[in-house]
């Protein structure tokens, strides 16, 4: 059965993409605003088209029918969160000009608590320890049924994710707390973190999640994200009518998508730290950077 009968309310988020659009001009008209009035203030080419990037991503992660399939097929929930953590908090953070990123961090209030929670081994243990919690079955479940707590929960994900990003891919240099070989470090231990997580699910041998497997609890989380006037109209007996993977192949598949991803995107911040060590090591660049001078977000 095809996905259209939620409509298209249920496909592409109007409301959402339209917040979207809203927060991208307002990102823009505060930056072109600010121009000249921050040394450094301009934003590159680069810093736009970051920006842009994450955005698009988001609505993709959040607006579009992968957000519908999430609650129906778990590989697409888990690719889903691969995005949303993994590629667009780094995104996010190089996007954003370092004179905003030092008047949002400084703030009163924010700066201690930032201080804190950026510090690396805080950033990383907060992110992954949430993230594994998410996943045992009855806080998973839990959450998925409800619209408040879902969102919320999903909201300090995300927060956790751009704290564990920060200190590895800021562009602050008053805010640099790891060296070349600590980035490295870093970068391990987030990837052995995310390990258990991922393992328990690739080598469940059952499926463990009632709201992909038990159709009351399926229906209660579709609510979240299908309006209930659509629904109404539905006789739905389970995700299984519109996924056509056996439960337990699709968990596993989910559970090593996740990890795949993460392995690729730390793989590839590992190859650009050596890159630059190596041009250190040889008379070159003077600082190790997890970000290439091709992806330089200053001009």
């Amino acid at each position: 059965m095809s996905i259209d009968i939620f409509g298209f309310r249920a496909l592409w988020s109007p409301y959402y993409f339209a917040a979207l659009v809203f927060i991208t001009v307002g990102y823009f008209w505060l930056v072109t605003k600010k121009r000249g009035k921050f040394p450094g203030s301009s934003l590159s080419v680069k810093q736009a088209t970051y920006f842009l990037i994450a955005m698009f991503l988001l609505y993709v992660v959040k607006g579009s029918p992968l957000d519908l399939l999430s609650h129906i097929m778990f590989s697409a929930h888990m690719f889903q969160m691969a995005l949303l953590y993994l590629v667009i908090p780094p995104l996010f953070i190089i996007a954003i000009p370092d004179w905003l990123m030092r008047t949002l961090i400084n703030s009163r209030g924010v700066k201690p608590l930032f201080q804190f929670f950026t510090r690396p081994l805080i950033a990383l243990l907060l992110f992954n320890v949430l993230f594994s919690l998410y996943h045992i079955p009855l806080v998973f479940d839990y959450i998925k049924t409800g619209m408040w707590i879902h969102a919320g929960y999903t909201f300090l994900l995300f927060t956790t994710a751009v704290l564990m990003w920060f200190p590895l891919v800021n562009q602050l240099p008053e805010r640099e707390s790891l060296s070349g070989v600590k980035k490295v470090a870093y970068i391990f231990g987030s990837g052995i973190l995310m390990t258990p997580a991922c393992a328990l699910i690739i080598f469940a041998n059952a499926p463990m999640y009632d709201t992909f497997t038990n159709a009351e609890s399926w229906a209660s989380a579709m609510e979240l994200c299908v309006p209930a006037s659509a629904l109404s109209g539905l006789t739905l007996s389970g995700p299984e009518m519109f996924n056509g993977l056996p439960l337990l192949e699709d968990q596993q598949l989910g559970g090593v998508l996740m990890k795949v991803i993460q392995e690729i995107v730390l793989g590839y911040v590992l190859g650009v730290i050596f890159f630059a060590w190596f041009k250190k090591e040889n008379g070159g660049q003077n600082d190790i950077d997890p970000i290439p001078s091709d992806f330089q977000t200053a001009e």
